[in-house]
């Protein structure tokens, strides 16, 4: 059963997070509500998230601060924030929330199908990552259980096979999922990160192949980060 993946929605008006459920609840994933900046960051101390809808005039801590704290910690830094905001006050306002680490920058009303869309994105390089974290801790286990088990190779060629295959699903996904992304002219940050998944899932395919009867020792794993 796959897990769904956690959508952080940022509101002080409880309408607003009631329309924001409306819409995305067609992705099927868990809808988080925060009704402040303070409350969301409470929330993104246990949970992860595949990306983050605030809106920008809160009282309090606003959406740019929330922000910036956001991007601030190692464990949320990478989150995709979209911002929402009622106001459209020109360029600058504009340049400030990417300034603020946002990766797209929308005034309310929205179009439901655009949100929605921008949303499923980011949820699908998300779920591509975790399948990819999955198959490097598979990897890790497979280099130490090599060294323990180093008599039993038909075990060892078994689970190498297993590990291969289990990789190269993700690999034909996050490929299709890039070619899509850049048919689209999708936003560049969305781009820019299947590239980065891709980059990753190369150095975790030559680890694996590294593994291979022949191919010689492998030493170390490559870094996934």
């Amino acid at each position: 059963m796959v897990q769904k993946a956690k959508i952080l929605l940022v509101d002080d008006r409880p309408e607003n997070l009631l329309a924001l459920e409306a819409i995305l609840s067609a992705l099927d994933q868990t809808l988080v509500r925060a009704s402040s900046g303070e409350e969301a960051l409470k929330a993104l101390l246990t949970d992860d998230f595949a990306v983050i809808l605030l809106d920008v005039q809160m009282p309090g801590m606003d959406g740019f601060e929330t922000a910036a704290h956001i991007k601030r910690r190692e464990r949320t830094r990478d989150i995709p924030i979209i911002f929402l905001t009622a106001i459209n006050h020109g360029p600058h306002h504009t340049f400030r929330g990417y300034a603020a680490g946002a990766v797209d920058y929308i005034s309310k009303p929205f179009d439901p199908w655009v949100l929605r869309a921008k949303v499923s994105v980011f949820v699908e390089l998300y779920m591509k990552n975790c399948q990819l974290r999955e198959q490097a801790a598979l990897l890790r286990l497979q280099l130490e259980g090599g060294e323990k088990n180093a008599g039993e190779p038909k075990e060892s060629a078994g689970l190498l096979a297993e590990l291969s295959a289990r990789l190269a699903a993700v690999e034909e996904q996050a490929e299709a999922l890039t070619k899509q992304l850049n048919d689209e002219s999708t936003d560049a940050a969305a781009v820019a990160t299947a590239a980065h998944l891709e980059r990753k899932l190369t150095g975790l395919r030559r680890a694996l192949d590294a593994l291979e009867p022949g191919a010689g020792n492998a030493s170390s794993v490559p870094s996934q980060n």
